[in-house]
């Protein structure tokens, strides 16, 4: 669990113009880190383009916002597994909060999506978080628990220690109320407490934190051992934003030791 991932998701926002240049303002101001891992979500409509700005950088990935679980068929709108590949992924967000709360994406979605995804040699993000209600009334380890069940329950113990979890409490998402980092450590540790239990061993997966990530915030965040990534929406769409980010995070993960 050495380093951090700092994955930008673009959400729907930047075509192939914007995206390059935004990938080349962000490249051209942070440097390879040891251990760190900067993973660029764009639109579909993106994704190779900045496949084409990252290349020759070893530090820097491509990810796809969501993919369909069958290879291939008549789902208009829809993607494979393989063609994001083809497109230049290698990551894939699985269960995003807004797809599940907007989009109507079930756990058992989450599930095939995710066995699609390691399928086809992409390192799937599933994505955990309750809802401001199931926090409320004590809900939220068990609704973050059904998610994982659902979504990674059936893999073997190889394949579930290649998936990435992202814990983004649903009511931090865009509203710009994020989850104490002692809130999203104490997620964190029942999230590895399932895996390791399924693994019947210290799980190696990496954990993110999702919600209302900002520079302001973002170093306090990883400083938590627990925390070893984070996941950002509207942070990431500008250069100086999503720099600062990394860049001061990036100084927490240090201090830490990871």
């Amino acid at each position: 669990m050495s380093g951090a991932i700092f994955a930008a998701n673009w959400k729907m926002h930047h075509g192939p113009a914007a995206a390059r240049e935004l990938v080349r303002a962000v490249l051209s101001r942070t440097n390879p880190r040891e251990g760190r891992l900067l993973l660029f979500i764009p639109p579909a409509v993106s994704l190779t383009a900045v496949a084409d700005e990252v290349r020759g950088r070893d530090d820097v990935a491509v990810g796809a916002q969501n993919i369909h679980w069958e290879p291939k068929g008549a789902f208009t709108g829809e993607m494979s597994a393989a063609l994001a590949r083809e497109g230049g992924a290698s990551w894939v967000l699985v269960g995003h909060s807004e797809r599940r709360h907007k989009l109507g994406e079930t756990d058992a979605e989450s599930g095939l999506k995710v066995a699609a995804a390691l399928a086809a040699g992409l390192a799937p993000i599933l994505c955990v978080g309750e809802t401001q209600e199931e926090r409320q009334t004590g809900r939220k380890e068990a609704v973050v628990r059904r998610q994982l069940e659902a979504g990674v329950g059936a893999l073997d113990g190889t394949a579930l220690a290649a998936v990435t979890v992202a814990y983004e409490p649903v009511w931090a998402i865009g509203t710009g109320v994020n989850a104490t980092p002692e809130d999203a450590a104490a997620m964190h540790r029942s999230v590895r407490e399932w895996l390791s239990g399924r693994l019947g061993a210290p799980a190696p997966n990496r954990i993110l934190y999702g919600g209302s990530v900002t520079p302001g915030n973002a170093g306090a965040l990883l400083a938590q051992p627990e925390v070893q990534g984070v996941l950002v929406g509207g942070a990431s769409l500008t250069a100086e934003s999503w720099v600062g980010i990394v860049e001061t995070a990036s100084g927490s993960v240090q201090r830490s030791g990871r």
